[in-house]
């Protein structure tokens, strides 16, 4: 399928690796023009290079950090009028909510609420203007079906989504969609990160551990990254001018829900 987006300006944040990459990658394999951003300078360039080399794209590498103003202004030179955000930002690590102050709860509410929602203060009105924009939030299952020891990354996404939901309503007849993407365990850093301290406290291999995980998706698998970024470029197409406001769970199956 043809996605219509060739010659599109994405934004993707948090882009160097993980799902973040993933959307990145499939949106240059449609022919966009892709900044791409990350702390780490070294990692982004071979990011860079690695998504060049495959699709042909242009990529435009931004390091820095997104939640800054700083990181914000440098994303917004390179594309000073994007048709396409991937919001997109490492969530606070696992935590028991009683050890939270102040100062952590207002660092995860500013990088997984606040910082999606000025990127959109500033792209919004142009995509409006120019009649086609495609804003996607990659959230988490979490907001659906909370994790004890996440909950910071839980309630500042689910803040992320209900502030958006009425924005979405506000822009629907000028092309602009606005969409969340939910997803559960993908074969990530993120995910296997927090193998070794579970095996510690467990007793298990981190092996162990994993397919422990593994077996709580009715998949039996986690998710490809691939698949994650195949889903955000349909959203970012000219097919998918109908479908916004939504939040898109990609779990395999783990959330038993029937809605």
């Amino acid at each position: 399928m043809d996605l219509g987006i060739a010659g599109r300006t994405a934004i993707v944040c948090a882009s160097s690796k993980g799902l973040g990459r993933a959307c990145a990658t499939a949106l240059a394999a449609e022919g966009c023009r892709v900044v791409i951003n990350g702390r780490d300078g070294a990692r982004l360039e071979r990011t860079a290079s690695e998504i060049r080399a495959e699709t042909g794209a242009e990529v435009i590498a931004v390091v820095g950090d997104v939640s800054t103003f700083e990181g914000q202004e440098a994303l917004l030179k390179a594309a000073p009028q994007p048709d396409i955000l991937v919001n997109n930002n490492g969530g606070p690590p696992r935590k028991d909510f009683r050890e939270l102050n102040r100062e952590a709860m207002l660092d995860g509410v500013v990088a997984n609420m606040v910082t999606p929602i000025e990127l959109i203060q500033r792209v919004i009105d142009g995509m409006a203007e120019r009649g086609f924009g495609r804003i996607v939030n990659i959230t988490s299952a979490s907001v659906k079906a909370p994790i004890t020891g996440l909950d910071l990354s839980s309630g500042a996404r689910a803040g992320l989504t209900a502030f958006m939901a009425g924005v979405a309503r506000t822009v629907a007849d000028r092309n602009v969609t606005i969409n969340a993407i939910l997803p559960g365990m993908f074969d990530t850093d993120r995910l296997r990160g927090g193998f070794p301290a579970e095996a510690r406290l467990t007793g298990r291999t981190e092996e162990e551990v994993a397919e422990r995980r593994r077996s709580l998706v009715p998949a039996r698998r986690f998710g490809d990254p691939e698949e994650f970024g195949q889903l955000c470029a349909f959203l970012c197409s000219r097919h998918a001018g109908y479908v916004t406001g939504q939040n898109i769970l990609i779990d395999g199956g783990a959330f038993p829900g029937a809605f």
